[in-house]
């Protein structure tokens, strides 16, 4: 993490992304690493309450409501959020949320996905309780890789105790990118959550695409790691 360890974006910066257009990040398809182990990530259980840090605009969150799971999202661009109920033709209904001041909460009109628009950080169990399943792609590796350790904590303070959470990371050569998304190895990870989680890697693959060569890359590595709480 050292070449990037001081790279840092605020807020307005992504939210610049969304109202310029500039969401390379945002998937129109169900991502394949979710779908090949979902079933490691339901264990069987039904209705689990799923939580999906920086969900933008994921189509995975309607796949997985589909599934007859629920679903909260915290997202920090309002564009993002209208855009993905727009999109999965999800009528929905919008407040105030009382704990959170100036923050919004956008809710399905079935119940089954709710999509808080604040900053992650001010996001708790106090507001929407514990989750008994997490997806995180394009969260961790999009926060600032200072800010990781107070990401990890909130991330491990929202889980229940069967809690099983699929972490998606990416690996590369951080001396040719600066990020985001960041460069995260599984030593990062550990430090970060060794604490508290068990950290299994359950997927490897390569993930390079043509857009890399634009970010001055010629390899990626895509990993996908199970943590689970540790008793």
């Amino acid at each position: 993490m050292s070449a990037q360890a001081d790279r840092v974006m605020d807020l307005s910066e992504w939210e610049n992304r969304w109202q310029e257009g500039r969401t390379g990040f945002h998937r129109s398809d169900v991502h394949n690493l979710l779908k090949a182990n979902v079933d490691k990530l339901i264990c069987g259980r039904r209705e689990v309450r799923f939580f999906f840090p920086l969900c933008g605009k994921a189509v995975d969150m309607k796949w997985l409501a589909d599934l007859g799971h629920t679903v909260v999202g915290v997202e920090f661009s309002e564009k993002g959020i209208k855009e993905f109920f727009q999109e999965q033709n999800l009528e929905y209904n919008e407040e105030a949320v009382a704990d959170i001041p100036g923050a919004k909460l956008f809710k399905s009109t079935d119940g089954k996905i709710s999509i808080y628009q604040c900053d992650l950080y001010k996001f708790s169990s106090a507001v929407a309780g514990h989750f008994g399943g997490i997806w995180d792609r394009g969260a961790l590796v999009a926060i600032n890789p200072c800010d990781r350790q107070k990401y990890a904590s909130l991330l491990v303070s929202l889980m229940s105790s069967d809690c099983r959470y699929l972490l998606d990371t990416l690996e590369y050569n951080p001396e040719l990118y600066k990020g985001p998304p960041f460069f995260v190895s599984e030593d990062d990870i550990k430090t970060v959550f060794g604490g508290s989680c068990n950290i299994d890697l359950l997927q490897s693959v390569d993930g390079f695409e043509e857009k890399h060569r634009s970010w001055g890359l010629d390899s990626l590595t895509e990993k996908l790691y199970l943590l689970t709480t540790k008793t």
